[in-house]
């Protein structure tokens, strides 16, 4: 064999193998518990966010379902016909045992349509009243979901007649 090609193989591997040798001594351990601790806080956030991406697909669907939900037309002049006074839509003060100030403490508190108020249950509306303090504490809404209702549907007739027979909603 020709040894002028066996020198550079030997000096070739000489040199790879100090390489190796000199690299692996000058490499510092790697702190892999840092590296674990940012996973595992990783992973918490990814949960959390899969959590709220839940809820808020959860809410979307729960909005979409009421968009797709019929909306009942309001007839200002049918109800003008029963009541001989025009009705404003979704005016809370229809409602026999409302008044002005219960209607803002029901806006205040996000009950602002008559779909909105017949869909709220009496002890809610009881809520509402005991929160503008002892003054509407007296007030009995056990009907006013009821009327609300009536309203929403147009059933203006149905609710006028029976709110000749209520006093003060009750």
């Amino acid at each position: 064999m020709n040894m002028c090609i066996l020198i550079p193989l030997i000096v070739g591997l000489i040199s790879a193998l100090l390489g190796y040798l000199l690299g692996k001594a000058g490499q510092k351990p790697v702190d892999v518990s840092g590296y674990t601790s940012k996973i595992s806080k990783l992973e918490a956030d990814l949960k959390d966010c899969n959590s709220k991406l839940g809820a808020l697909k959860m809410q979307d669907s729960r909005m979409a379902a009421a968009m797709a939900a019929p909306l009942i037309a309001f007839n200002a002049a049918e109800a003008k016909a029963i009541y001989g006074k025009l009705i404003k839509e979704n005016d809370l003060k229809i409602v026999e045992g409302i008044g002005p100030k219960i209607e803002q403490l029901f806006h205040d508190s996000g009950i602002t349509t008559w779909k909105s108020l017949s869909e709220a249950s009496i002890a809610t509306c009881q809520k509402v009243l005991d929160g503008g303090g002892e003054a509407y504490k007296v007030h009995n809404p056990g009907t006013w979901p009821e009327q609300a209702k009536l309203a929403y549907e147009g059933q203006w007739k149905k609710l006028y007649e029976w709110q000749q027979v209520l006093k003060g909603g009750k």
